[in-house]
């Protein structure tokens, strides 16, 4: 009863997400930015910059101190963890071989990676092909929509909003793994925001405590990446910085 219960969960919130995207309007022309929500997202950043201020930076510099064999581990679970959401959007993607790279990167560092602590896979050069489904509805057709910023997630889109509550539905892990394994991916994950804010300390305090605008900043550094990395949008002289590009789906 409970496996059906969250079926049928994951149905309405993926019918739901999938709604919310037919409602998205396109990006503008030439790079510009869609962010009717100016006001209410100004006020996200503020609440998102005082957690980071009070929490996420204090945790990361902890982090940033601790060695290597204690953080890589860590790390590398936290991306296992992941691979499974990232084979089934890359095969709705028709991406059959980024599908079949993330499948054999999880089985080879499950079992020889001793439950993916560590990366047998990139040692012999199968390294992730990194997606979820805010890129899946990008290859679908599906418009960018407004720009949003979530509380603690950061910068997003309305499609990749939408995408987010997906790849929490549709997560394959959830329907296979057994209840440790899912809590110890949980925390994985949360491990691994709080790694990447330390690894990427000087780039992300610039951005949030250094420059005029960081909301301004954020949003630029954040549309400018994504639509390059969806291929929506040609790379800018000088790339851009996005403060919250250290893999906030790990709350997921």
């Amino acid at each position: 009863m409970p496996f059906v219960s969250r079926q049928i969960v994951s149905a309405i919130c993926a019918i739901f997400a999938l709604g919310a995207v037919a409602a998205c309007t396109p990006a503008p022309p030439g790079g510009g930015v869609n962010d009717p929500y100016e006001a209410t997202n100004r006020e996200v950043h503020a609440f998102n910059k005082s957690l980071d201020r009070a929490v996420l930076r204090p945790l990361g510099q902890t982090a940033a101190g601790a060695p290597r064999e204690v953080t890589g581990p860590v790390a590398n679970f936290a991306d296992n963890v992941g691979l499974p959401g990232m084979v089934l959007n890359g095969m709705l993607q028709g991406d059959i071989g980024g599908a079949a790279t993330n499948t054999m990167r999880f089985l080879l560092n499950t079992t020889i990676g001793i439950g993916g602590l560590f990366d047998p896979a990139g040692g012999i050069g199968l390294y992730e092909e990194s997606t979820d489904f805010g890129e899946t509805l990008a290859v679908w057709g599906a418009p960018e929509g407004a720009y949003i910023e979530l509380p603690v997630f950061g910068p997003s889109t309305e499609r990749d909003a939408a995408g987010r509550i997906v790849d929490l539905a549709l997560d394959p892990l959830s329907r296979v793994g057994t209840q440790p394994q899912l809590d110890y991916g949980l925390a994985a994950r949360g491990a691994q925001i709080v790694i990447d804010r330390g690894r990427f300390m000087q780039t992300v305090d610039g951005v949030l405590y250094e420059s005029a605008d960081s909301y301004a900043q954020a949003r630029s550094g954040y549309l400018q990446n994504r639509r390059f990395d969806l291929g929506e949008d040609p790379p800018a002289e000088e790339e851009a910085i996005d403060p919250f590009a250290l893999d906030l789906e790990g709350f997921e």
